[in-house]
């Protein structure tokens, strides 16, 4: 049994000592014969404070008070040997309690922080610094500068504006704020170059060129900008659109200098621009020089033709040659295309070769393949006709160097070129040599072709049978030719047959929904069909893919003018108008629909337009005249008439039109002249000798007997001829004058007018009937009632715009009778 401890504090030793040494192996049977371990029991447990079910302050604030809970924190009040001394063994680290009894309050203060008193108020921020307020000037300025560069990369070119010169001016005041702050030398140098050339570059894209010149002239003028001088690039875009060629050169130049041998791409860039500035110039000299620079420094198509364009320009035929030559050397480096074709049994493989042929990398190399076709193809046809002494051995030539290069399979394409300059320069037969030649040709596309070309040669010679032959080898060899169903579909239309035709540009839509020429045609067989509709459908869509196009408005109204829309009709002949201002035959087809809806001022006002384009309009002409003798003005007329007997001198009737104005217009002497001029020309005209016998008669003159002698014998001498042509004996039938389709002739039949008719004497809605139509009703009656009297009378009371039928008075030339020495015998 172990020895017990004993506790027994001596004067000399520490009150505290001998509580840290713990024995190796404790004992508890001894603790009930124990009496200081039962006396602090006893004590422990008789000053343990009543239990309480509310919270106290003290144990929710915990160490803010003197007290804390558990019996290691209550003081020991008992004694060993009168000293006071706590339960714990180990004491707390500075931590000493409160003594029982000591009549005051402690707080607890480890730190001793109550005696420094309370604690400071918070001090108030203090203001910005200066470097601070730099900063935050410079970070607000970058921000103005991206708000810019965002504006004008969504379009909004005004904002963008407003943002550089926003933040421009903010960055003078930062240079302001660090000049008062004494530290210009920390100012931001890039800030600055960003700032300014921002700003230009919105001057420039808001076509303020001006003010965008004087901002890189200050940016290249400070040496402290590191490769400013090359914005003269810039400035040279700038001047090339200002047109101002020769300070762009210089700006160009200076950019070059200024751009290190390693930046070979931005030379030769510039140098292309050097070369085209020299061509807008004429200097085709110098402009080839850069662009063979180019040509030996890194060869491309774009350039390559540039220097063939020059070549031909300057006249140099072996430059030329030499040109097309490098030209064809050019690498197009794209890969072989046979992997865009390839198979393979492994599905993911499929997958992976469907992708890849139509993503963005496979339409560069296609757009790099069709630049660089269409770059030899144009210089071929430029410089064949030229290269060589003929037009035939220069595309040879070409043709020869072509088949020896990589690009070979446009040397059939250059061939078919070939055939249609022969057509230009009308060598049918040599064309059809050419084109003919292909038909052996293995390449399906190639040979198609050729035999729709040739079969659009045989239908404009009017050989449908070797057209029909043609179109059918064409859609033989390439079903999917759309351009051989409408020329098959050509034929059959032309040959009468229209549904065969419509079904033909149907295959051709289905083929190619884009072909604009089968869904034109289509339109006109269905208009020949009666299938307004469904014609006005196609010519909608044409309309839709192709605007403005002359034919197809024209269509478009003329449909609309069938199916009885005026206001439709009238609105797309006016967009037609706006397209091609000077067409005669529209501005009379407007007329005509005004003059149909009863709007004279609008018909007159297109028809006059029309015949200022056009003054050789017989139609337009006789529109004219007729328009204003219903206006009873009928001076006004004879200049048109004057015009119409000028172009057509030997046609009586502009003649007889013109003597009945003057007529009308109560100018007699000079309607008897034009009369006699007639009845010189033309002795027989019955018409003329008419109103000869009643204007002599009017007039009292001598020569009445004479005319009415005349005229009895042109009567009768006509009267035979009628009874021979017509083989009866005895017929008395009279038909109108053979010169003129409005003036009467002295039957009782219809005389017709354009647009209008004469039923039964009266004239429908829109004619304007002639003098000699009005005349001749009377004039029916009695052949030889010479007598006269003016026809219209006095002036009606009536309004000029009336929209219905004039009311036309007759011709009364009285009825007296003659006398008998005037009588015929």
């Amino acid at each position: 049994m172990m020895e017990h401890i004993h506790l027994v504090p001596s004067d000399d030793d520490d009150l505290y000592s001998g509580y840290n040494a713990y024995p190796s192996v404790l004992n508890t049977k001894d603790f009930e014969s124990d009496d200081v371990i039962q006396e602090a029991l006893r004590t422990s447990v008789g000053r343990r404070p009543p239990i309480s079910l509310k919270p106290t302050t003290a144990s929710r604030l915990g160490t803010s008070s003197g007290f804390r809970g558990g019996t290691a924190l209550r003081p020991f009040t008992g004694s060993v040997d009168g000293v006071n001394r706590p339960m714990t063994a180990v004491r707390g680290a500075g931590y000493t309690s409160n003594r029982v009894g000591s009549g005051s309050s402690q707080m607890f203060d480890p730190l001793n922080q109550a005696a420094s008193g309370p604690a400071p108020p918070l001090e108030s921020k203090k203001e910005d610094t200066p470097e601070e307020k730099i900063k935050k000037a410079e970070r607000r300025i970058m921000e103005l500068i991206e708000e810019s560069c965002f504006a004008n990369n969504s379009g909004d070119m005004r904002l963008a504006l407003e943002r550089a010169k926003e933040a421009s001016t903010k960055e003078r005041s930062l240079i302001r704020m660090q000049d008062q702050a004494g530290l210009s030398d920390t100012h931001n140098l890039d800030l600055t170059f960003s700032v300014l050339f921002n700003l230009a570059n919105q001057y420039a894209a808001n076509d303020m060129f001006s003010e965008a010149l004087n901002t890189y002239q200050v940016i290249t003028k400070n040496r402290t900008f590191n490769n400013a001088s090359r914005l003269k690039l810039n400035m040279g875009n700038i001047y090339l659109k200002l047109s101002d060629y020769d300070k762009a050169v210089k700006m160009y130049r200076m950019a070059i200098d200024q751009v290190p041998t390693t930046h070979k791409e931005l030379r030769i860039k510039i140098m292309h621009n050097i070369g085209v500035l020299f061509v807008k110039m004429g200097q085709f000299t110098e402009a080839c020089s850069s662009f063979e620079y180019i040509m030996q420094e890194k060869p491309d198509f774009h350039t390559g033709l540039d220097v063939i364009v020059c070549y031909y320009a300057l006249g140099e035929k072996e430059k030329m040659k030499r040109g097309f030559q490098m030209l064809v050397e050019v690498p197009l480096k794209i890969d072989d295309e046979d992997k865009y074709n390839a198979t393979s049994e492994d599905p993911a493989v499929n997958l992976a070769l469907e992708a890849i042929r139509n993503d963005s990398l496979r339409k560069l190399e296609r757009q790099m393949k069709q630049s660089a076709e269409r770059s030899i193809l144009t210089a071929a046809k430029l410089i064949a006709p030229v290269v060589d002494d003929t037009f035939a051995a220069g595309y040879n030539w070409c043709l020869e160097t072509l088949k020896s290069s990589n690009y070979g399979f446009l040397a059939a394409e250059l061939e078919i070129n070939k055939a249609v300059m022969f057509l230009k320069q009308k060598e049918i037969n040599q064309a059809i040599d050419t084109l003919k030649s292909f038909e052996k040709k293995t390449e399906s596309k190639i040979a198609s072709s050729a035999a729709t070309n040739l079969a659009f040669i045989y239908y404009l010679q009017g050989d449908m049978e070797q057209a029909k032959k043609f179109s059918e080898s064409s859609r033989t060899v390439d079903a999917y030719n759309a351009a051989a169903f409408v020329n098959l579909g050509s034929v059959s239309m032309a040959q009468g047959d229209f549904e065969k035709a419509k079904d033909l540009f149907l295959y051709a839509l289905d083929n190619d929904a884009s072909c604009v020429e089968a869904l034109y045609n289509l339109g006109l067989v269905n208009k020949q069909l009666g299938l307004h509709e469904d014609a006005l459908d196609c010519f909608l869509k044409l309309q839709a893919i192709v605007r403005h196009h002359p034919e197809a408005l024209y269509q478009l109204g003329h449909i609309y003018q069938l199916l009885g829309d005026v206001d439709q009709a009238i609105e797309w002949f006016l967009q037609l108008l706006g397209i091609v201002p000077t067409d005669p035959s529209i501005l009379q087809k407007l007329g005509e629909i005004f003059e149909g809806d009863n709007d004279k001022q609008q018909a007159y006002h297109y028809h006059y337009e029309s015949y200022r384009h056009y003054p050789s309009n017989f139609d337009v002409i006789d529109w004219l005249g007729s328009y204003f003798i219903e206006l009873q003005v009928a001076e006004r007329a004879i200049s048109f008439f004057e015009r119409a007997s000028v172009i057509q001198p030997d046609e009586m009737k502009w003649k007889l039109l013109i003597a009945s104005c003057h007529r009308r217009a109560g100018n007699y002497q000079q309607a008897l002249a034009t009369y006699k001029e007639i009845h010189k020309q033309s002795p027989e005209n019955i018409e003329c000798l008419k109103f000869l016998v009643r204007l002599c008669s009017d007039m009292g003159l001598k020569e009445t007997a004479d005319y009415a002698i005349e005229l009895k014998k042109a009567e009768k001498a006509k009267e035979v001829r009628n009874r021979v042509g017509s083989g009866r004996p005895g017929s008395l039938r009279s038909i109108g004058s053979a010169h003129s389709s409005r003036m009467g002739s002295g039957s009782g039949g219809v005389v017709s007018h354009p647009g209008s008719a004469v039923n039964g004497g009266e004239f429908l809605r829109g004619h304007t009937p002639s003098i000699e139509e009005r005349v001749s009703t009377r004039e029916r009656k009695d052949a030889l009632d010479a007598s006269y009297s003016d026809p219209l009378g006095p002036a009606a009371e009536r309004p000029r715009t009336s929209a219905g039928p004039r009311q036309i008075p007759e011709d009364d030339f009285g009825d007296d009778d003659l006398g008998d020495e005037l009588l015929p015998e």
